[in-house]
């Protein structure tokens, strides 16, 4: 009933974690203005729900869609707040008996050009000269640390029913606003560092014959096997990172048709070429069919798809992007040096390497690869940071059979350590973003100053 409208609320629910925003009453289109800060987790999926709660029931059909949410994040760059004051001079007047009851909006501009509503002033009743409460507000909720991103604001004229009459507008920055109060010296943080995600699974005779439920790479009609579950459960969170979400997949230790020759290093989807898959379905796809077309064999050679994203990665000197490469095996590496050798080069290039073991055996070398207890050495040459993380599959497996529980604690093990992996090649390059700003301390304003006397342009 739209001549009765209720008023909303809007609940963001995160692990049990109840958020609530504002109520605002006598709209259908409530725009809110209580924003939540939300602490982010790399190696996690982290879900969201939102629930609208109405006063009074919504009367349509059920099933139908009854409107939509929209929601914007954006990373917070600057924890610092400053203080704003606003007065208006001669607004126009809106109300026929009686002068305006004007209030401001200010909305910051999103990077696709949209704009958020960040703030809003209480209601200055019956005057054309309203001068507003001063206010602080986080720079990250203004402007999320751009100095120069345009803030909009508008001056509306108060009504009891919710139509608030548009009085005008004007646009303003930071920088502007604080270039009279005292001196700044900005930075411009523009680095952006993608990932590069490379997939690279076993297919030696160990894993057992695929058509056999025994078998490590068997396809049951009714769950994933673990290497699947593997792949999914790191490939999904990766791919958020990566902005084509192409990713190359590579088997090892198989011998391909026609001729039987073996090969430690094939694309899955069978293009020497264009080895890359479309996003984690794709790679999946391209992994069952590859099951149906080679022969499983041997042995368990490392250091090809190792040097295959090494190779990528050393073409990088400047930390534009990152490589990550995910192994997923079953048993003993027989090219253990080589191996070594190749982790030795590979850490002094922006990759990280993660591997996944998955069955029963002991995995001793790939404990070792991984370097928590001694760094990795070569030929007397030792690693130049720790690059490596390795885990077992069954160490997270959920005894109860909840599939979804399992890849969620095994996502969170292995991407742990990405970070960190990350941070230290940028230090040791050198590689850094630029300096924050000194803090802001907040000045008194004189009474004529300009940012107190702003005029706002009418319509």
């Amino acid at each position: 009933n739209k001549n009765k409208v209720s008023s909303y609320r809007a609940v963001e629910l995160l692990h049990m974690q109840s958020l609530m925003t504002e109520v605002i009453d006598n709209t259908l289109n409530p725009d809110f203005v209580r924003k939540f800060i939300l602490d982010y987790f790399f190696e996690e999926r982290q879900n969201l729900r939102f629930d609208l709660r109405l006063e009074k029931p919504l009367i349509g059909i059920p099933g139908k869609k009854c409107g939509t949410i929209i929601v914007r994040a954006e990373e917070l760059s600057n924890c610092r707040s400053v203080m704003l004051q606003f007065c208006g001079n001669k607004l126009d007047k809106k109300d026929f008996f009686g002068k305006s009851d004007p209030f401001l909006v200010f909305y910051r501009s999103n990077e696709d050009g949209s704009y958020t509503i960040c703030h809003k002033t209480e209601v200055v009743k019956n005057t054309l000269d309203p001068v507003w409460q001063a206010f602080k507000i986080p720079v990250r909720a203004l402007c999320n640390g751009d100095y120069d991103r345009s803030i909009k604001v508008e001056v509306y004229d108060w009504d009891r029913d919710g139509g608030h009459d548009f009085i005008g507008e004007f646009s303003t920055s930071y920088r502007e606003m604080s270039r009279s109060q005292s001196q700044f010296h900005i930075y411009e943080v523009t680095h952006s560092f993608p990932i590069n995600f490379t997939v690279a699974i076993d297919f030696t005779a160990s894993n057992g014959n695929p058509s056999q439920p025994t078998s490590l790479h068997y396809m049951s009609p009714y769950q994933l096997n673990d290497y699947a579950m593997a792949l999914r459960a790191v490939g999904e969170i990766i791919q958020d990172y990566d902005s084509d979400k192409m990713f190359p997949a590579l088997g090892f230790g198989a011998k391909l048709p026609p001729d039987g020759r073996v090969s430690h290093e094939f694309p899955l989807n069978g293009n020497p070429q264009n080895p890359y898959c479309n996003g984690i379905d794709g790679v999946l796809e391209a992994y069952y069919q590859s099951l149906k077309s080679v022969r499983l064999y041997g042995p368990t050679h490392f250091s090809p798809v190792i040097n295959h994203v090494a190779r990528y990665a050393s073409a990088v000197t400047d930390g534009s992007q990152y490589f990550i490469l995910l192994i997923i095996s079953d048993g003993v590496i027989t090219d253990m040096a080589q191996t070594k050798e190749s982790i030795v080069n590979a850490a002094s290039l922006p990759m990280s390497i993660i591997i996944v073991g998955v069955g029963p055996a002991e995995f001793d070398e790939m404990i070792e690869l991984d370097g928590d207890e001694e760094r990795i050495s070569s030929q007397g040459r030792y690693a130049e940071r720790d690059i490596v993380q390795f885990v077992p599959f069954r160490d997270y497996i959920d005894r109860r059979g909840n599939h979804i529980l399992s890849m969620a604690r095994l996502a969170k093990e292995v991407l742990a350590e990405i970070p960190d992996q990350f941070l230290s090649y940028m230090r040791t390059r050198g590689i850094k973003p630029g300096p924050l700003p000194p803090p802001y301390t907040p000045c008194v304003l004189p009474a004529n100053h300009p940012l107190l006397t702003r005029r706002v342009s009418r319509i």
